[in-house]
């Protein structure tokens, strides 16, 4: 059967029993891929790859990818990381993992799927009593996923040579990122050791689209993040196309995490983004305060279970320029983006993908 699942873990693999599932703490990066024949929580329904036959497989099925013309890059497939946040075992960053697929990445009636979608899960203590282990576990699983982000990059290269020497290849795959919650600060740290690993690269996009979903990070992060200096920031926007940022101020989990931060600097994910006359161009923040609706409770998680924001993370994949989200009221107004009228491509680096 065609595989429907993928999957990165550093999480241990622990026994119930006869039956094995992941744990709570870390270890080395595993690999494993599911038909979905059965329930997507159910750890039996995984099988390990190797790293090697992983990414044989991935690269297979990103090669069944349509050609298509530079003009529809919008309707490219993506293969696309999603990175859960804080406060989630296993079995529930598979379950919103798997609803992710099912709306974002799953051919429904008039609407195609954006193409692959892949589980990178990191050992959260899954506990609301846990904040402060979680970050601790998040900047040493960003170790981890640095390693996947570089072998992203390697491939990304390889291909890019690949077409300019002309050998028949052309690009049929875009790579983005939605990070949730504290997984943003795993894809912050990763992307800055990658990016510094890789000697500062300029002007090449690992990642198209990077989609920062109630981002539990510092809302100064991308101060200065265009230039050569030492701030968390530079890695995600000189490797990333474009960087959107949703958040909302009805975040109430967003709320405690700015009082559990000694210095008290105001989350990302509740307040957008700060020092807008100092952003790198490629960054901009979306507020979906009005997408949820008056009783809505749970603000931190509802944008994947809300149709307008959703609908938002699709366009924003598909690289639907920001004056046309706005102007066709997917994106909420920002008097600091001119309004368009067609469809037209970010201004900055060609999109990425291999």
């Amino acid at each position: 059967m065609p595989v429907k699942y993928w999957m990165i873990t550093n999480r241990n693999v622990i026994r119930k029993g006869s039956k094995r599932d992941l744990g709570q703490d870390r270890d080395s990066l595993t690999f494993y891929t599911s038909a979905g024949s059965r329930a997507i929580d159910d750890f039996a329904s995984w099988s390990e790859q190797t790293p090697e036959k992983f990414k044989t497989a991935l690269i297979a099925a990103s090669d069944r990818f349509p050609e298509l013309p530079e003009p529809q890059h919008e309707d490219q497939k993506h293969v696309t990381i999603f990175v859960h946040g804080y406060n989630a075992s296993w079995k529930d960053a598979a379950r919103r993992y798997a609803k992710i697929v099912d709306d974002l990445f799953t051919d429904r009636a008039g609407v195609k799927g954006l193409g692959i979608c892949i589980l990178f899960t990191w050992p959260s203590d899954g506990q609301t009593t846990a904040y402060l282990p979680d970050r601790r576990d998040a900047r040493e699983s960003a170790e981890q996923f640095t390693e996947v982000l570089s072998e992203l990059y390697d491939w990304l290269i390889h291909k890019q040579l690949e077409c300019a020497a002309g050998a028949g290849t052309t690009c049929r795959a875009k790579t983005s990122i939605i990070a949730h919650s504290m997984g943003n600060y795993v894809v912050q740290c990763a992307m800055k050791w990658a990016w510094t690993r890789k000697n500062r690269p300029l002007l090449v996009s690992l990642i198209n689209q990077l989609v920062m979903v109630a981002a539990d990070v510092d809302n100064d992060l991308f101060k200065h993040g265009e230039s050569v200096t030492d701030s968390d920031g530079e890695g995600i926007a000189n490797l990333t196309y474009r960087v959107t940022a949703l958040y909302s101020g009805r975040d109430p989990v967003l709320g405690v995490s700015a009082g559990l931060k000694h210095f008290g600097k105001r989350r990302l994910g509740r307040s957008g983004l700060a020092c807008r006359d100092d952003l790198p161009d490629n960054v901009w923040d979306v507020d979906c305060s009005t997408f949820f609706a008056a009783s809505e409770r749970n603000i931190h998680s509802a944008y994947f279970d809300t149709p307008r924001s959703i609908e938002l993370i699709r366009q924003l994949l598909r690289g639907i320029d920001r004056g046309v989200l706005v102007s066709a009221r997917i994106a909420t107004p920002d008097a600091s983006i001119p309004v368009t009228t067609a469809p037209t491509t970010e201004h900055g680096a060609t999109p990425s993908g291999g």
